[in-house]
């Protein structure tokens, strides 16, 4: 358990370090380890988000999303990932949700750019 706390702190420190992919790698190993927790598949999703590995990221977004529909961060940023892939209509009921469920103003602005494009 020690070990995969330990690369699961890893991960993280080369996210934050700048170095998604690596992140990606770590986690993913992580995840495999603890496949029910949703700290380290947002991690995850993080890291894929960051290195545009969009499919990857929308995949386990949606899977946190399902899970937890009131994880206005998972929405926002599951939202944000259909932006990137030109999916401004599947986009946006994303982006709304997190934007009501928490006033972060990042969240606001990204409903106001999406809607803007449809």
């Amino acid at each position: 358990m020690n070990d995969v706390i330990a690369e699961y702190r890893r991960g993280v420190l080369y996210f934050d370090a700048g170095d998604p992919i690596e992140a990606a790698k770590i986690l993913s190993s992580v995840l495999d380890e603890e496949p029910g927790n949703a700290e380290v598949r947002l991690w995850l999703a993080r890291a894929y988000f960051a290195s545009a590995q969009l499919n990857r990221a929308e995949t386990h977004l949606r899977t946190l999303v399902d899970r937890d529909p009131s994880d206005h961060y998972a929405c926002h940023l599951l939202g944000r990932t259909l932006e990137r892939q030109n999916r401004p209509r599947e986009a946006l009921p994303f982006l709304r949700l997190a934007a009501a469920m928490s006033a972060v103003p990042d969240y606001s602005v990204a409903v106001q750019r999406v809607a803007g494009t449809i």
